[in-house]
């Protein structure tokens, strides 16, 4: 199937695996990758150092295009962004709005920029600074997301830019590919549903607290960091919830300490990326604290397998999942669902 999104980036499916930190390595990568869709490696949990060797892991895995995944206000995004051009990567996307300056030098390597939104306005801006492609995810998706769905959320981007736009949140078959196609999406990208592969790396005691969920276990909150964040509802959330002041200023202090020792972060840089993920609003400091060492949280379940003590970040498609294929099996049941539904369809009066 070609559209925009295949052409733009040359992989042959317009499936995009999105880049979800401690779970998109370079084996999903790959795996993705391989399976003819755009698989995009996760830079936000990773060193520099850490980020040039998943590059070339990925790349002895597979030579297919694929992408990396930063955040455009860390304070080492151009040692990133380097890494990328170095190496050769095809594409770079971005879960904040990149610089107009920051598209320009990855445009001028050769590198196609596609930045994630979750407003028209901000789509229309990148699109003005000279962003390839966005991604729009609508409220369904997984991890910090907003309050408009989907549905009522694409048609507006697709409207409002003259690039192609890729439609993320609620996605997880062949007739959501044929649906956000119809809306003017030259894609879709899924994050939970790959989480839920046999080539993601996510502990298995997770993946069958995942596999076991409802839609309504799905829930979004703001007790983690300040943001809304859809995630599994657990018993941490539910605690985080009800936790007073002083309790959650003593629960972000010591996750903040261990995600310190992992990233090798000064405490000032720590409370520097706490603050720029305020986005504006008023946190106390707890808050602050939690925004920077999220990673800690997420890192408890998908790396340690600890549901108690983790966080689960979940589109809401996590309720309706219920198995694990390989990526490939998943890539060809997708296309192969769309174009059955395709095929259904009636044919246009003349």
């Amino acid at each position: 199937m070609e559209t925009a999104l295949t052409e733009l980036v040359g992989v042959r499916h317009p499936l995009v695996q999105t880049g979800m930190g401690w779970v998109a390595g370079p084996r999903l990568v790959s795996a993705t990758a391989n399976a003819g869709a755009l698989g995009v490696l996760a830079s936000a949990t990773m060193t520099v150092v850490e980020l040039r060797a998943a590059v070339r892991e990925v790349k002895s895995r597979t030579d297919r295009p694929f992408g990396v995944n930063l955040r455009a206000d860390a304070g080492d995004a151009r040692e990133r962004v380097r890494i990328i051009v170095d190496e050769g990567v095809r594409v770079a996307s971005f879960a904040l709005a990149p610089s107009r300056d920051l598209i320009a030098e990855l445009k001028d390597a050769g590198v196609v920029v596609i930045p994630s939104v979750g407003a028209r306005r901000h789509a229309e801006k990148v699109a003005g600074w000279g962003a390839d492609a966005v991604l729009v995810q609508g409220g369904e998706g997984g991890g910090h997301t907003g309050e408009v769905a989907t549905t009522v959320l694409l048609p507006q981007v697709v409207d409002a830019v003259d690039i192609p736009v890729i439609a993320a949140g609620g996605f997880r078959d062949g007739r959501g590919l044929v649906a956000a196609l119809a809306h003017g999406a030259a894609g879709i990208a899924m994050g939970t549903r790959f989480l839920l592969t046999s080539d993601s790396t996510v502990p298995e005691a997770v993946k069958a607290r995942y596999l076991a969920a409802t839609v309504k276990d799905v829930t979004v909150t703001t007790a983690v960091d300040g943001l809304p964040h859809r995630m599994l509802r657990t018993d941490l959330v539910a605690s985080l919830e009800h936790a007073g002041r002083v309790r959650s200023l003593a629960r972000a202090l010591r996750r903040a300490a261990g995600f310190r020792r992992i990233s090798g972060l000064s405490w000032p840089a720590m409370i520097r990326d706490g603050l720029a993920m305020r986005h504006g609003k008023d946190l106390s400091w707890s808050q602050v604290l939690l925004a920077a060492n999220t990673p800690m949280l997420l890192r408890a379940s998908m790396v340690e397998g600890r549901t108690d003590l983790g966080i689960m970040a979940a589109g809401q498609v996590a309720g309706v999942i219920d198995d694990l294929p390989s990526c490939e099996e998943l890539v060809t049941r997708i296309m192969t669902e769309a174009a059955q539904v395709l095929r259904a369809l009636p044919p246009p009066e003349e």
